[in-house]
């Protein structure tokens, strides 16, 4: 342990939020507890925090001086938790209360991408009222085939690969009973790629490779049922300007601490295209930012603990000022 991290949080209680009530709990709770057990291994007084209503009163009942964020989904990745943290002026880890926001929604995410020239795929954004009008085919932009998506949730949740018209309304309907409003993407047939970022770092690149062709929920958290390549099968001046891409989307957002960014690079041009960026990365054992930052030579815990050195109060300084 450094001077630094034994200065800062060594005496003080950390408080490892997790669990929730997204769609992503499972998840969350499994990426808490795996960062917990890293944390006390490290010798850290670090306390398990299960997030309900009255996260407020929890935090400070337990005298927590230092959250380390390990929600995902709504409520943990779309700056509520880390506005809540910054009215009780405790630090916590990973990007800021707008920055959590924009990159939740995968919408903003995309038009924030397009205002600084970073390649994405074409995209549309309709509401659920959309589906049930009878001329929602014509409010159709964006030419088949497309990828639906709920415009805030993760782990592919709700997400699905359209390639016929007749499958279109009921597609959106499925996203729309996860969110009110829909992204519809243009698919690209391609190479999956991941850019692990750590504290405005890139990591090795991963090629994801699902074994039954769509990286879905149970692909992602079901061992044996993806194989990730690092490092990923291309050049190298094409992994370089990828990374290069990557942080560009992480800077344009942003983002802070830890992050993720999705890619995909299409077959027919070579051209990556970023596809989202998710602030608080999984943690689990099948988790890809871990799996990077081991091909860098950066352990779970030593990954850990870098997390925790980014944690800090983005919008309101110690003494209660904003910015």
């Amino acid at each position: 342990m450094n001077s630094l991290t034994n200065t800062l949080y060594s005496n003080k209680h950390i408080g490892v939020l997790m669990g929730g009530a997204s769609a992503e709990r499972e998840i969350s709770l499994r990426t808490g507890t795996a960062v917990l057990k890293a944390l006390r291994a490290k010798k850290y007084q670090a306390h398990s925090i299960d997030v309900t209503a009255s996260i407020a009163q929890a935090l400070l009942k337990k005298k927590i001086a230092v959250a380390f964020i390990a929600l995902h989904g709504k409520g943990g990745e779309d700056g509520t938790i880390q506005g809540t943290l910054e009215m009780l002026h405790i630090p916590y880890t990973g990007s800021g209360v707008l920055a959590s926001a924009l990159a939740m929604h995968k919408g903003m995410t995309k038009i924030i991408l397009r205002y600084h020239r970073i390649p994405t795929a074409d995209f549309q954004v309709i509401t659920a009222e959309t589906i049930e009008r009878v001329d929602f085919h014509r409010k159709i932009t964006v030419p088949l085939p497309l990828v639906v998506k709920p415009i805030a949730e993760g782990s592919t949740i709700g997400t699905s690969i359209v390639t016929h018209k007749r499958h279109l309304r009921s597609a959106c309907r499925q996203a729309a009973s996860c969110d009110r409003s829909i992204l519809l993407e243009r698919f690209i047939e391609g190479m999956e790629i991941t850019t692990g970022i750590v504290d405005g770092k890139a990591l090795p690149l991963i090629e994801i490779v699902p074994r039954d062709g769509f990286y879905s929920f149970r692909s992602k958290y079901t061992p044996g049922s993806t194989d990730y390549i690092v490092p990923a099968r291309i050049t190298k001046a094409s992994a370089a300007k990828i990374q290069h891409l990557s942080l560009r989307a992480y800077h344009a957002l942003g983002c802070e601490g830890v992050a993720r960014v999705d890619l995909i690079v299409s077959h027919h041009r070579k051209q990556p295209y970023i596809l989202e960026i998710n602030t608080i990365p999984g943690m689990t054992e099948t988790s890809l930012l871990p799996m990077a930052a081991r091909s860098a030579g950066i352990e779970f815990d030593e990954l850990v603990e870098k997390m925790l050195h980014t944690a800090r109060l983005k919008e309101i300084q110690p003494e209660g000022r904003l910015k």
